[in-house]
């Protein structure tokens, strides 16, 4: 097991702000404020089931972001030399114990609201529900680890993208769509993307601890190709939903990200090392700009048609 590599003094709130990591929190929120949008497409809108869907989407990245600063600090994977934002039990900041002990509550915290999902909406949401709270833990914490072998980017293509957005919509609608399964596609595309920019970033150190991500596995340049393809069908996606609602206000919300999405596949070609942390951040805030783009129009093009 790892030692901290050092320990400072900061006050109780930032460490925790540290451990939780709030920044990661817009990527869940996202793919939620879409399945919601497509429930008002379709005047099932309830805003009951649509917080509470919110509310455990946020909490069940806190729970797996809790798990992953305990296990890769126990698996070795978040040392000194680490090029990303510090980690709490890592910097000696907080105790194993301590964040190990929080995931539990938040994750008890997250299967009690759901409960209520679960009454208007069945077995079907208590499966995705406790299915979702397996992840969280197995991504790093159990021996399977699935981010050590390469599955990374799969779990969050499906736990940020096509899970949150067919689950927000069925606890309003109870009804599926494969128009909704086409539209998940691209939040679950970005997450995919910003958890591959962050494994890129830290190949060096990921293959050092043994951590066999997607990125360690194909390779640096490789990866990187990778990512422009998953940003590609991120926007693409767009103009096939604009397709499937026949609306223009669809197809031009996917227009105006395309520059940017371009902009950034060129900045990932070209940064390195710290630099990478710029990147990440500008994936986080383009996929979460897209998700809501593409909601505002689905919303936009329902009301239009009640005209």
């Amino acid at each position: 097991m790892s030692e901290p590599y050092t320990s400072y003094v900061v006050s109780r709130l930032r460490a925790w702000i540290i451990a939780v990591r709030p920044a990661t929190l817009p990527i869940s929120a996202a793919p939620v404020l879409l399945g919601t949008a497509l429930a008002l497409y379709d005047k099932k809108f309830a805003p009951v089931p649509a917080l509470v869907a919110l509310c455990c989407a946020l909490l069940l990245q806190v729970v797996s972001n809790l798990v992953n600063d305990v296990y890769d600090f126990r698996r070795g994977a978040d040392t000194r030399e680490r090029l990303g934002p510090p980690r709490a039990v890592a910097s000696g900041i907080l105790a194993q114990s301590q964040v190990e002990r929080a995931a539990w509550y938040v994750a008890g915290t997250a299967f009690i609201m759901g409960q209520y999902l679960v009454w208007i909406g069945g077995w079907q949401i208590l499966a995705l529900g406790i299915l979702a709270l397996v992840i969280a833990w197995a991504y790093t914490g159990s021996p399977v680890a699935l981010a050590y072998r390469g599955l990374g980017e799969v779990c969050a293509f499906v736990f940020f993208g096509i899970v949150p957005v067919c689950g927000t919509y069925y606890v309003q609608t109870h009804t599926w769509s494969f128009t909704v399964l086409c539209a998940s596609i691209a939040p679950g595309l970005w997450a995919a993307s910003v958890l591959l920019v962050n494994n890129i970033r830290d190949i060096s150190t990921d293959t050092a601890a043994g951590k066999g991500t997607l990125a360690v596995r194909i390779g640096d340049k490789r990866a990187r190709y990778l990512y422009c393809m998953l940003v590609g069908g991120a926007l693409g996606i767009s103009g096939v939903c604009a397709l499937m609602y026949y609306s223009w206000i669809v197809l031009l919300s996917a227009g105006m990200i395309v520059p940017w999405g371009v902009a950034i596949c060129r900045a990932l070609m070209r940064a390195h090392g710290r630099d990478l942390n710029r990147v990440l951040v500008c994936t986080v805030g383009l996929g979460v700009m897209h998700s809501v783009l593409l909601s505002v129009a689905i919303v936009g093009q329902g009301l239009a048609n009640r005209l």
